[in-house]
């Protein structure tokens, strides 16, 4: 048996810990303690501008310190994302998309960063739908047509898209592979001018997403042949799914997510990922998204990763079927 004064000792020392324990949490400052940079990897007014702006201004509110969007466009994104990935500040986060996270890696063979251990995706924020659509002047008006015509006519068939790799690149890439036409992609430096030529008969198809189309598919300049959603979207109800013209498993989408620098503490990722879903919940920012045709997809950290390691895997592969490289 211990003598009765070091016992005493010993329990002053026990319940002297859990003090001192609660003393040092106590002493540490809470998160943030300085304003918050919110990397947006795309220019004011452009549709991850708009998600971004109305998660952080949520994020102000309830976080007690300004979050103050960055928008840090280029290289589509990929500086953006680049960003976050290399931040040590520790209140930079930001929002990115698929083309950075999940085709870039396999396209540029001199990525400045690894999606899978340099960041940590928080949660997915929203999703877009693409459409297939062509110009009046192509006879068809239903997608079983489009394949018949571009069947009878290799090769002389074109169709556009905002770059090599982008997601209407590599969704018409599936849809040929799945049905065996050939068409000569030509590339555009964004929406505008792609879809303007597509509007004069420059071209001859594209697919697109739905915002960037609608205006001119509800002027009868274009004609929708198929959406790339699970479900029809509610902008365009009488269009057809991909797997309702016979082509399961071709669904894609545009998504953005919210992205923060890999050894982020996990209680602050599961918090960003909680107010991210209140911020996307409000009728105004569900207005906006429908808006602009998008649904709002925002979930766990665990959710997020999933999903982006899926995309990775199913437009890696492609691309590396392609050979497609890109510099820069």
């Amino acid at each position: 048996m211990l003598p009765r004064r070091p016992l005493l000792a010993l329990g002053a020392a026990a319940l002297a810990a859990p003090l001192a324990a609660s003393r040092i949490a106590a002493a540490q400052p809470a998160w943030p303690d300085r304003p918050v940079r919110f990397v947006v990897p795309f220019p004011g007014g452009s549709s991850p501008d708009l998600t971004g702006r109305l998660v952080a201004q949520h994020l102000s509110t309830v976080l007690g310190q300004p979050v103050v969007v960055d928008n840090r466009a280029g290289a589509g994104g990929n500086i953006g994302t680049d960003a976050v990935a290399k931040a040590t500040d520790e209140v930079t986060i930001g929002l990115s998309i698929n083309g950075p996270l999940s085709t870039a890696p396999a396209l540029y063979p001199n990525l400045p960063y690894d999606p899978a251990k340099d960041l940590v995706a928080v949660s997915l924020l929203v999703r877009g739908g693409q459409v297939l659509v062509v110009h009046p002047s192509v006879p068809a008006t239903d997608f079983a047509g489009f394949v018949a015509h571009a069947r009878a006519n290799p090769g002389k068939l074109t169709f556009g898209s905002v770059g090599a790799g982008s997601g209407g690149h590599l969704a018409m890439e599936d849809i040929k592979a799945r049905t065996g036409i050939t068409l000569e992609h030509v590339p555009y430096r964004g929406f505008p001018p792609a879809v303007l030529d597509l509007v004069a008969g420059r071209i001859s198809a594209m697919v697109v997403t739905a915002a960037a189309i609608l205006p001119q598919l509800r002027e009868s300049q274009a004609r929708a042949l198929a959406v790339t959603t699970d479900a029809r979207m509610p902008q365009l109800p009488d269009v057809p799914t991909l797997a309702e013209v016979g082509l399961p498993g071709a669904a894609s989408y545009g998504w953005q997510v919210l992205i923060a620098p890999a050894g982020t503490p996990r209680e602050r990722v599961e918090m960003l990922a909680r107010e991210a879903r209140v911020a996307l919940s409000t009728d105004r920012a569900r207005q906006a998204m429908d808006a602009a045709a998008f649904e709002v997809v925002a979930g766990s950290p665990e959710e997020a990763s999933a999903y982006v390691a899926a995309e990775a895997a199913r437009w890696g592969a492609l691309i590396r079927k392609l050979g497609l490289t890109l510099e820069g």
